[in-house]
């Protein structure tokens, strides 16, 4: 595994000289949830509202709002967007960090990163990588998603109602069950998928990746007319599905099946923990049964890559390695295939973030992290991104506090803490005490709740 001079090297050669708070993922790259209506550019900053009016002569307004243009202004002209704080807080901890903005950057060509960077902030663009979302079906209720990306979820507020007590900035996501998201009940009416369509054509010009979200994908009739679609229309663009892989044997059947007619398919799943540990945080999943899946898919399915983005939260530092082992357990045995994880830190709900656990606990984990990067059976085995990822992860538990966090008062934090899980448990049938640690539980007992 290299170090990580050359990529220094490419943020100091490529990206410093267009400014210092460029990221082409703002003109290149973008995610669009059609059924509400929102896009985003990458994962970190909050989603906004496309403007309908905007779509009406431009169909690709669907990326290029006039929000995202301001912010590609900012960026041309070296100031930093406060929606991209996460990778500014990186880059701040100290001049080595490689920041996510590098890493979304640097899989473009290199021309072509000049190329837009020379252009006006008021230009429309192209994407190159694409993720999009039809709707939000899905049969998973993990912890640290919601009723606006899951019916699942959803089910839980109309079934037992809001969660209650709970004042920081997530507040208003769990006292409703996300229907109000689902702007058209017909899709044929939907302008969002409309404009869409319309784009399409334009879109397959410049188009590398495309991928599908949710929801859960598979849940989805669009997910097989698209990968119809590419067979029927012999496309060379690379087509990426992120999937819970919880679903039933007959749909991962059809799945495999269906993967056959796409040329370059990659399979993207999440997890980040083992066992109850991993069924605790994302409600609805089975871990025997997605461990037996993922195996299907790597073994069985037309695929070019699998990919497990792991959402490190509060909950996974504790049996993470263990998760990492089954991954590079899998890079051992099925070596010939490409298999690959993400380190993806979760900031909202931001009394789920790591940096809410007290210092003792986070210096234990940083610890047992470190060890486990250090191994150098561990250090071959993993990818330049790969490692990075860790490292990033080790460093942001070790230096950001929760101050720099998202929500400035702690009592607030842990009192959403103890109010969230405490009722979690009881709505979803879970023990948080008899599925972590002592020392997490201890620590989870002493928290007190606001007065009201």
């Amino acid at each position: 595994m290299k170090d990580d001079l050359s990529l220094l090297n490419y943020k100091k050669r490529v990206i410093d000289p267009i400014s210092k708070s460029f990221c082409a993922a703002k003109w290149l790259n973008a995610t669009i949830w059609l059924g509400s209506g929102k896009t985003s550019s990458c994962h970190h900053p909050a989603a906004h509202e496309i403007g309908e009016v905007e779509l009406k002569n431009n169909p690709s307004a669907l990326h290029n709002t006039l929000i995202k243009k301001i912010l590609r202004k900012q960026m041309l002209e070296g100031t930093r967007p406060k929606e991209c704080e996460y990778c500014w807080k990186m880059e701040d901890i100290s001049n080595e960090i490689i920041s996510d903005r590098v890493f979304k950057t640097m899989i473009y060509n290199e021309d072509k990163v000049k190329e837009i960077s020379k252009l006006s902030w008021k230009e429309n663009i192209n994407l190159e990588t694409l993720e999009l979302s039809f709707n939000r079906v899905c049969n998973l209720a993990c912890s640290y998603c919601g009723p606006t990306y899951s019916t699942k979820w959803g089910q839980d507020i109309r079934d037992n109602g809001p969660y209650s007590g709970i004042v920081g900035d997530c507040n208003g996501e769990f006292s409703n069950d996300g229907s109000s998201k689902d702007l058209f009940s017909d899709k044929e009416k939907n302008p969002f998928i409309k404009a869409f369509w319309d784009w399409w054509p334009t879109l397959l010009t410049t188009l590398k990746e495309l991928r599908i979200t949710g929801g859960e994908p598979l849940m989805s009739d669009d997910t097989w007319k698209l990968m119809d679609k590419f067979g029927e229309e012999n496309l060379n663009i690379k087509l990426a599905i992120n999937t819970n892989l919880c679903a039933k044997d007959e749909i991962i059947e059809k799945f495999i099946l269906k993967s056959h007619q796409v040329k370059d398919l990659a399979v993207y799943t999440s997890c980040e923990s083992t066992g109850a540990q991993a069924e605790y945080i994302r409600d609805g999943l089975k871990y025997s049964s997605f461990i037996n899946n993922c195996e299907k898919i790597i073994e069985r399915a037309n695929i070019s890559s699998f990919n497990v983005m792991m959402t490190i939260n509060s909950l996974s530092l504790f049996s993470l390695t263990d998760f990492l082992d089954k991954i590079l357990e899998w890079k051992i045995k099925y070596k010939e295939k490409e298999i690959s994880f993400s380190v993806n830190l979760l900031r909202f709900p931001s009394f789920m973030s790591p940096l809410v656990l007290p210092l003792e606990i986070k210096q234990k984990r940083i610890d047992h992290f470190n060890e486990w990067l250090e191994s150098d059976e561990n250090k071959s085995l993993l990818s330049l991104w790969e490692f990075e990822g860790l490292k990033r992860m080790i460093e942001y538990l070790r230096t950001v506090t929760i101050a720099h966090a998202e929500a400035s008062n702690r009592d607030i934090q842990l009192n959403d803490f103890k109010m969230f899980y405490t009722q979690y448990d009881k709505r979803r049938g879970k023990s948080f005490h008899s599925t972590f640690p002592s020392e997490l539980t201890d620590w989870f007992d002493s928290l007190v709740v606001l007065k009201k």
